[in-house]
């Protein structure tokens, strides 16, 4: 690094000492005057120290050719052209990058120091600079110049005493807003051609007319302020104002309108995400690009000399642009990036959500198919224990194998035919006394009392629910019987079979069980902790109700009750013991 590069990084880090000095500087071009050499001289020094210090290029930074020659035209047509107007520019240009930075910075000694700054520049405007342009017989007194050639440093002199800021807070003054500072661009503009109007129009004197301007100016940014914020009953023009930023006249609506209908139309994320992004380039500046969501990739449109990425979780989006983008424009389309990013990320959850319900379905149908061969298993199992136990001339127990085999039979095709067909629920209807002594006859050798009931020759129950209701609570009911000794079962059918219900004698099933049984699963020490679960939601899909009627020691029963008449085969919810 060279000795002048190194007095430049050093008079870079000490920000507000080369402000000082630019103002210096300006303070003696002003006071030799715009028609000597000298002026000129001090004008270049201080466009010098203004390159050193402007906010926009690093000033260790290694200018290329063109940007040299860009300072070189600059600096020649300031020297062909310098005088009171290209000062009063000059003056309203620092003035305007001055109190842009005043709306960065915390710390209030160097927020004071700004201001400083800020009313030199002013001060320097408006009582040194534009009464040169000003008619003499207009300025209504004899000229100040030499009472502001010693005030005006003074200016000078507070911000050199004003304390200097901490290390942390070194960097807010590099900062500048440059919407502020335009705003005040044009403010200054305003007030000295508004006082020129004045002067010309009413033929007044120069500080009358800056007077009436100032006057004129804060009237209007009253009126501005009081009708800029929204009030009950009143719509503030800073809606207007936020709207018109939000859209800036792009045709960013368009392409919302289109992912919008894209959205509800394309359910697969992958093709939704490929089609959403190929519309943008309907934009004006877009020319293509590519994208990536997880292991999916995929291009549109065509490359170009200007990129941007936009990263988004899953999606990592690469823009080609005709020109290169604008903060604003950059902010928009990542807007829009993150926009197709959750229309993307919502379409994965819903498949997700799909696939989810497909393995609940499968699980569901395992459940049942369980449930139905564990039925099989017991009802053979007491079969065998009874031909074991017959000698061969026990009549009864032989019209029992007889009478029990063609059921089974039956139950093994219902499952063969749920095995070929998971969504179908094989089954039918029996008349609700020949169900109900068939019942009697599988639990002939378990001690369940079943109530007599007269039966109306019409009533009919169906036997794909009817059964899987009665096996699940009866076979809970006899597990609970073998852990709690003189527990007695039974179990009731009204005569047009409307209601059926299981009850024990046994203890009262735990609060916080019972607050989740036929609602979710349950744990269980004996099975999956399911089947009354499934028999509940069996129950719902053919207009039953199965719930806990009674829990209380001594009285536990359940009821399966009819809502509306099951006239319908039942989805595939059938269910499994626990």
């Amino acid at each position: 690094m060279t000795a002048l590069q190194q007095v430049g990084v050093a008079l870079r880090q000490r920000q507000r000492w080369l402000l000082v000095g630019l103002l210096g500087a300006l303070h003696l071009a002003l006071v030799a005057g715009a028609q000597s050499a000298m002026s000129l001289v001090c004008w270049l020094v201080n466009v010098g120290l203004f390159i050193l210090w402007q906010p926009f290029i690093y000033a260790e930074r290694r200018l290329d050719f063109s940007g040299f020659a860009v300072i070189a035209l600059l600096l020649v047509c300031g020297v062909l052209w310098y005088g009171w107007w290209l000062l009063i520019v000059w003056v309203v240009v620092l003035a305007a990058l001055v109190g842009g930075r005043v709306m960065f910075l915390d710390h209030r000694p160097t927020r004071v120091f700004h201001l400083v700054a800020f009313a030199y520049l002013l001060a320097a405007l408006l009582f040194w600079l534009v009464p040169k342009i000003v008619p003499g017989s207009a300025l209504a007194g004899p000229p100040l110049d030499g009472e502001l050639a010693w005030a005006l440093p003074l200016f000078l002199v507070v911000m050199s005493v004003l304390p200097v800021p901490g290390e942390d807070q070194r960097a807010d003054g590099a900062m500048v807003d440059l919407f502020y500072s335009l705003f005040i661009f044009l403010l200054i503009a305003v007030l000295v051609l508004g006082s020129l109007a004045f002067m010309l129009l009413r033929q007044s004197g120069y500080f009358e007319a800056v007077l009436n301007t100032l006057i004129s100016i804060a009237l209007l940014l009253l009126l501005i302020g009081w009708t800029w914020n929204t009030r009950p009953g009143y719509t503030g023009i800073d809606v207007f104002f936020s709207r018109y930023l939000l859209s800036i006249g792009l045709p960013f609506e368009k392409w919302l309108h289109r992912l919008t209908t894209l959205a509800s139309r394309e359910s697969e994320p992958d093709r939704f995400l490929a089609q959403a992004l190929a519309e943008m380039r309907d934009l004006p500046w877009v020319v293509g690009g590519r994208w990536h969501a997880g292991s999916k990739s995929g291009t549109f449109g065509a490359e170009a000399r200007y990129r941007h990425d936009f990263p988004a979780e899953p999606m990592l989006l690469t823009l080609y642009t005709r020109h290169q983008l604008s903060p604003a424009l950059i902010w928009h389309f990542h807007l829009l990036a993150q926009l197709a990013n959750e229309h993307y990320i919502a379409k994965l959850r819903a498949r997700e959500l799909q696939q989810v319900s497909y393995l609940r379905a499968i699980h569901e149908t395992g459940a049942r198919l369980t449930h139905d061969v564990k039925n099989l298993l017991q009802s053979l199992n007491n079969l065998c224990y009874l031909a074991q136990a017959s000698d061969g001339a026990d009549a009864d127990r032989l019209g029992l194998l007889q009478r029990q085999l063609p059921q089974i039979t039956q139950r093994v095709q219902q499952t063969l035919a749920k095995l070929q067909k998971p969504q179908s629920e094989a089954g039918g209807v029996l008349p609700a006394d020949m169900w109900w002594k068939i019942q009697q006859q599988r639990y002939a050798t378990a001690p369940v009392c079943f109530a007599e009931t007269d039966f109306d020759p019409e009533a009919l129950v169906p036997t794909s629910l009817f059964d899987s209701v009665a096996d699940n609570l009866l076979h809970n009911a006899l597990l609970k019987a073998q852990a709690e000794s003189g527990l007695e079962v039974s179990a009731s059918l009204t005569a047009d079979a409307s209601r059926l219900a299981v009850c024990d004698s046994g203890s009262a099933i735990d609060e916080d069980i019972a607050g989740s049984l036929l609602r979710e699963p349950v744990r269980s020490e004996r099975g999956l902790g399911i089947g009354l679960y499934h028999a509940a939601r069996q129950a719902e899909s053919c207009g039953y109700e199965l719930r806990l009627a009674g829990n209380r020691t001594g009285e536990v029963c359940f009821e399966l009750t009819r809502k509306e008449r099951c006239d319908r085969p039942a989805p595939a919810t059938r269910a499994a013991t626990d």
